[in-house]
């Protein structure tokens, strides 16, 4: 791929700069070459000045982008497309798309004044070997207009799921907030007018709660993956795991695939994690409870024969495969399927109406799975019918 980059000051008279031609690949100027000045965006010394858009001159400048990209080989080419379907059988994007991808990103970056420079390299690096569109850069551009996302862009993690969905953020507060009314509600259900008493164990198992929903958040997002491709001597499950989407279900970007393999490896990674998750949170939990019930027994009798002790080891067990299976497939489906292959395509103008429906699909979600685990928790004896 070869943009061109200006060697030598513009010749007015004649309309002409001197210019190299700069192969990504090879990362050095070919022979100097002259074109003529589009009165749309100039490179600089390897920087872009925006001047006057001027739409034929953009149209210009895209015929003779694809002409220099023809004389150097082409493009994107090292045939791992976005390194993400390396492994497994994925066969990333081809070199038309990453070509395609890399023009246009590149002309978004001119349109807003940035150059590969000021934006981070990793995304920078995503750009150069055309893994990610134009929309992708126009979204980072918007995203730091705010000071939060500014300062979140700064994350990995944050970064590559804001550049997929610009609602994250709301939807993590979306989950939190519904886990925590609905916790706070299933809790005074249960201990009514010992609701008060017992308030150290409501704010052991409220917490427990937030940051189980803040992980089946994370997990299941999905991302734009800016993560650089692995070595040719990983071995092959490792690259299956590494190029994995972080939601099965996700839309590939344009130049980008998943295998059927690396789908199945998403919900297969995230089940891991998430049973991890639960497990911890589980022990942390209900160790927590146990040692509040030690503590009140030692102090009161009256409380001491009203509370049992709850069963750590097998509670966090069950609990963890909860999330591992019905969890994890909930939530890939929310938002892999119905939120963006469903509702963003349809109301992706119409940000508060769509805001309003991820909101009742999450707390519809949070009920089903309030249902499904009391019947698991049964099932499986963690937790027992009183007659």
């Amino acid at each position: 791929m070869a943009v061109y980059l200006s060697t030598c000051p513009a010749v007015a008279r004649a309309g002409w700069n001197s210019c190299a031609l700069y192969d990504y690949h090879s990362h050095r100027a070919s022979t100097p070459v002259k074109r003529r000045r589009l009165g749309f965006a100039n490179y600089s010394g390897g920087r872009i000045s925006s001047q006057r858009r001027d739409p034929v001159a953009e149209g210009r400048w895209r015929r003779e982008f694809k002409v220099a990209s023809t004389a150097t080989g082409g493009g994107a080419g090292d045939g791992s497309g976005s390194g993400i379907g390396s492994g497994g059988g994925g066969g990333g994007g081809n070199e038309s798309d990453n070509e395609k991808n890399r023009e246009e990103a590149m002309l978004a970056l001119a349109a807003l004044g940035k150059t590969l420079e000021t934006i981070p390299s990793d995304l920078a690096g995503a750009v150069t070997e055309g893994r990610v569109p134009a929309a992708i850069i126009n979204r980072y551009a918007e995203l730091e207009k705010s000071v939060l996302f500014r300062w979140l862009l700064q994350f990995g993690g944050f970064k590559e799921r804001l550049l997929a969905d610009d609602l994250f953020l709301a939807k993590v507060a979306m989950e939190c907030g519904v886990g925590i009314f609905t916790k706070t509600a299933a809790e005074l259900e249960r201990r009514r007018e010992n609701f008060m008493k017992e308030i150290d164990f409501v704010i052991a198992d409220v917490v427990m709660a937030i940051v189980a929903d803040f992980m089946l958040v994370w997990l299941p997002a999905p991302t734009v993956s800016l993560r650089s491709s692995l070595s040719v001597q990983a071995g092959w499950l490792s690259k299956v795991f590494y190029n994995c989407p972080d939601n099965a279900f996700q839309v590939a970007l344009r130049g980008t695939s998943y295998s059927f393999l690396q789908r199945v490896g998403a919900i297969v990674r995230n089940g891991a994690k998430l049973f991890l998750v639960g497990t911890s949170a589980s022990l942390v939990g209900t160790g927590a409870t146990n040692l509040l019930i030690n503590a009140r027994k030692s102090i009161g009798t009256d409380f001491a024969g009203e509370a049992e002790d709850v069963p750590i080891v097998s509670t966090s067990i069950a609990y963890g495969v909860y999330m591992a299976v019905s969890s994890n497939l909930r939530y890939q489906i929310v938002a892999g399927v119905i939120e963006q292959r469903i509702l963003d395509p349809w109301l992706h103008n119409k940000k508060l109406l769509l805001s309003m429906l991820c909101f009742a699909v999450r707390t519809g979600n949070t009920f089903v799975g309030s249902l499904l685990w009391v019947d698991y928790a049964r099932w499986t004896g963690v937790q027992k019918i009183k007659e």
